[in-house]
């Protein structure tokens, strides 16, 4: 722990500093200084839930609810890793909750603001655990709960190599785990996790409620000739618009939605490079091109409900993929690459059950997609029903409710 409280000290200088770079590009977020540094001031003694980005915050949306609805005195303080996400959070405008960037990972900007916010507990989304939070928590006797936690293979040998007994003390300040899979579970507990703290398995983004599906406020073509690429990355986007090429007798339109908005340009030239005209979300109006980039937040729904099929970014590039669970609670059919290994287990069930197309490059997506007719979007969205998997809330919420209380 001195040594991880030593190197975040000689980094905290070049992070202050990134941010006042960003503040005068105009790109920083109002108040994010004393936010990370833990001065912030707002609501005491809340519910701290913190979640690394847009995609665990958006999972752990329906917990929030019920949080709120079982508790009509709680706060919640949901706490980010980026500007994007806190935006994103502020407009969900839910009462009784605030949006605010996450303290430093500093042992000054952790004691200020617990010092300051006073929480009653902190529940850490998927695999946000971070030293010297827990270790802040653990001085002050506040509890933590690990929602949906995720530890891969490699991480875990990373842990091994460079901080067994860092992460070991970790675990130990955590008084209850619920891990997205088994492998996970092992893993824990193989690392230090007292296994009487395991509670039962938990994938967040499963709980995902099906959202009412907004009409598009413009002209669009029939649902099955509409595809969605969702939450792609670098490296993907050139792949999509060659196989959308070599699938234009059954879709006459591509929206890509990127990870990061800010790519929306970025994307829109790759589409011209090919002779397709393309159009940015972001700049208004309606699609007036065959690929229109959806260069802006929180409109997923919108885009899920219009495509009757979505490719799942993430998973030609390296990233492990992203969620399955919001496209099927919409019923759009479901195809992704070989990288899906945040959710692995669930994919492999999806594809066994026929209920998802895997494809092992962007060759095989090519093929993939000018094969995806009308019927066999419909057969992947029957089966992808089949297998939706039924969230219980009731082990995650008892476990908050008994130790948020035990206080």
């Amino acid at each position: 722990m001195l040594i991880y409280r030593l190197l975040m000290s000689l980094l905290l200088p070049v992070l202050v500093l990134g941010l006042l770079w960003r503040r005068l590009r105009g790109t920083g977020v109002e108040d994010a200084l004393a936010e990370r540094l833990g001065l912030s001031r707002g609501g005491v003694h809340p519910i701290w839930l913190h979640g690394a980005s847009n995609g665990e915050i958006t999972s752990a949306r329906w917990l929030i609810e019920e949080l709120l609805a079982r508790d009509p005195q709680a706060f919640i303080l949901i706490s980010c890793n980026n500007p994007t996400a806190r935006s994103m959070v502020a407009s969900w405008a839910i009462p009784r909750t605030e949006a605010v960037l996450a303290p430093w990972d500093t042992r000054g900007s952790v004691r200020r603001f617990l010092s300051r916010r006073q929480p009653r507990i902190l529940l850490v989304l998927e695999n946000e655990l971070w030293p010297e939070r827990m270790a802040g928590c653990a001085e002050r006797g506040i509890p933590v709960v690990a929602i949906g936690a995720r530890l891969s293979e490699r991480s875990a040998r990373n842990w091994a190599r460079v901080a067994p007994g860092l992460l070991r003390r970790m675990l130990g300040n955590v008084g209850w785990l619920s891990a997205q899979d088994e492998a996970s579970e092992r893993r824990f507990v193989a690392a230090g996790l007292p296994p009487d703290r395991l509670g039962p398995r938990l994938v967040l983004k499963a709980g995902v409620r099906a959202a009412k599906m907004p009409e598009a406020p413009f002209p669009a073509p029939p649902r099955g000739r509409c595809l969605l690429a969702a939450s792609t990355h670098e490296g993907e986007d050139a792949a999509i618009l060659d196989a959308f090429l070599g699938a234009r007798a059954l879709f006459d339109l591509l929206v890509i939605a990127p990870r990061h908005p800010r790519r929306g340009a970025e994307i829109a030239a790759l589409a011209e490079a090919r002779g397709i005209s393309a159009s940015l979300r972001s700049r208004g109006g309606a699609p007036n091109a065959p690929v229109y980039v959806a260069d802006t937040l929180g409109e997923m729904p919108l885009w899920y409900g219009l495509c009757g099929t979505t490719f799942i970014g993430g998973t030609l590039a390296p990233r492990g993929g992203h969620t399955p669970f919001e496209p099927m609670e919409a019923g759009s059919a479901l195809v992704h690459g070989p990288s899906i290994h945040n959710f692995a287990e669930i994919f492999a069930e999806l594809d066994a059950a026929g209920a998802a197309l895997p494809v092992a490059g962007p060759a095989e997506l090519a093929s993939t997609l000018a094969a995806l007719t009308p019927d066999r979007q419909a057969a992947l969205v029957t089966a992808a029903a089949a297998r939706r998997r039924a969230t219980d809330p009731e082990p995650v919420l008892a476990a908050i409710s008994r130790l948020s209380s035990a206080r």
